[in-house]
């Protein structure tokens, strides 16, 4: 697969050639990190950070609640590397810091160590001394306690003459579990199917910012590789990852869809298919993903309007259920709720609605048979939501507050605040139950 990288230096976008000739300015990373972010993780590389001029954080914290971002440039202490992983970096990238003591303090599923290497020789300092060590020995070192390796070939960076795949290949081997991305100097999808193949990503810059390499083009190598023209046969997904339906993409309605961020197929019948165009059902595209065989795709979209299917269902094998259905119906009746419904009283009685959350919170917490926890649980969970729908928030926001504090790595003690304890009411509990 492809990473894009947005390479940060003085508050803008950059492509350097060898890392140090200014090539090109691509400016604001927003817009770059929205449709980068559709084919997956991508690299965000702090370059000022990593030269020890400044840094980019203000620039790099909006976009990892954009995409799914690597983060790199300048990670050289405990305290930084875990600042980026609290603040919902999928992971981190750290280089010449990057040794045994510090990478048995931080998750290594979640750390991809940087090794930069000329000819086969690591280098270091701005890639301008050599270290006498070769890449292959340097990873051996490494193993185990990373999750990732990243290695430029500093000969090729930002000049897109080709990556060197023999080596590619050796340094798959040299990784073992961990997975390798490397950088420098990518110019065709086809080399991207082919290390693809052989199990290694492909981090790349200058190819995608120039055009001499198209971002659906890339994206699709792996799956084109298996099936050249298509059309590929592509489950499309809401946020929660309950399938909608089955349709079928091609070249044109992929490129489409990264283009423009909506949810675009290709159909046997009539072409290029733009989904709710005429039914006003419309998808907002979150991401496209490539199955583990490299011969379907995933569509996570952010469904519009009445449902998927042409019957008006949610879903084409009918409606949906459970949190998120009540989640959206609350949102919609939030809007235009039939006036005397209890919903409607809750909403317009913000003492009303906070005085039940506290009681129903009070009920779960002194139930104990497991039926009567869920019931009480469902209380729960029905007022928080009317909260969430005045509010004007969204159910998948709620789940994307619980990844990033599932990804925290600094843990807080979690003791009740002051005042706040009691015990159970295990007489209330038990009548009840």
């Amino acid at each position: 697969m492809i990473v894009p990288s947005i390479d940060l230096q003085g508050g803008r976008t950059v492509q350097l050639v060898g890392g140090r000739k200014l090539a090109l300015e691509a400016g604001d990373p927003a817009p770059l990190a929205a449709r980068f972010g559709r084919v997956g993780e991508i690299a965000v590389i702090d370059l000022d950070a990593a030269l020890g001029t400044g840094d980019n954080a203000e620039l790099i914290t909006p976009l990892l609640r954009t995409a799914r971002c690597r983060v790199g440039g300048g990670i050289r202490s405990l305290e930084t590397a875990r600042r980026w992983l609290d603040a919902g970096a999928e992971r981190i990238i750290i280089g010449t810091a990057a040794d045994p003591e510090l990478l048995r303090r931080l998750p290594a599923e979640r750390v991809i160590v940087a090794l930069d290497a000329r000819d086969g020789e690591v280098v270091v300092e701005g890639w301008a001394r050599g270290t006498g060590r070769g890449v292959v020995e340097r990873m051996a070192e490494l193993r185990g306690l990373c999750g990732g390796f990243l290695v430029t070939f500093v000969e090729r960076e930002g000049r897109m003459v080709g990556l060197d795949a023999a080596l590619a290949r050796e340094l798959v081997d040299a990784a073992g579990p961990a997975r390798l991305t490397v950088a420098g100097g990518l110019r065709t999808a086809a080399e991207v199917a082919a290390l693809d193949a052989a199990g290694c990503d492909v981090q790349v810059g200058m190819a995608l910012y120039t055009g001499e390499l198209d971002l659906a083009e890339a994206f699709l190598a792996p799956l084109a590789a298996r099936q050249p023209e298509g059309p590929w046969p592509t489950v499309v997904c809401d946020e929660e990852g309950v399938a909608l339906g089955l349709v079928w993409s091609d070249r044109e309605s992929v490129r489409e869809a990264l283009a423009s961020g909506r949810g675009v197929y290709h159909s046997r019948r009539r072409g290029l298919w733009i989904k709710g165009l005429e039914s006003g059902c419309t998808q907002d595209l979150l991401s496209l993903e490539l199955d583990c065989d490299r011969d379907a795709l995933r569509a996570v979209v952010r469904q519009h309007g009445g449902g998927f299917c042409h019957t008006g269902a949610r879903t084409c094998w009918g409606e949906d259920h459970g949190v998120a259905r009540l989640a959206r119906r609350l949102a919609e009746r939030a809007q235009a709720s039939p006036p005397g419904s209890y919903t409607r009283r809750l909403l317009d009685d913000p003492a009303l609605l906070a005085a039940k959350l506290r009681e129903e919170a009070a009920e779960v917490a002194d139930a104990r048979d497991p039926d009567h926890v869920a019931a009480e649980a469902a209380d729960v969970i029905y007022f928080a939501l009317v909260a969430l729908a005045r509010a004007g928030g969204r159910w998948e926001d709620v789940g994307r507050h619980l990844d990033r504090r599932e990804r925290k790595v600094t843990r807080r003690p979690g003791d009740a605040k002051a005042g706040q304890r009691q015990e159970p009411n295990d007489t209330h509990a038990k009548g009840n139950a």
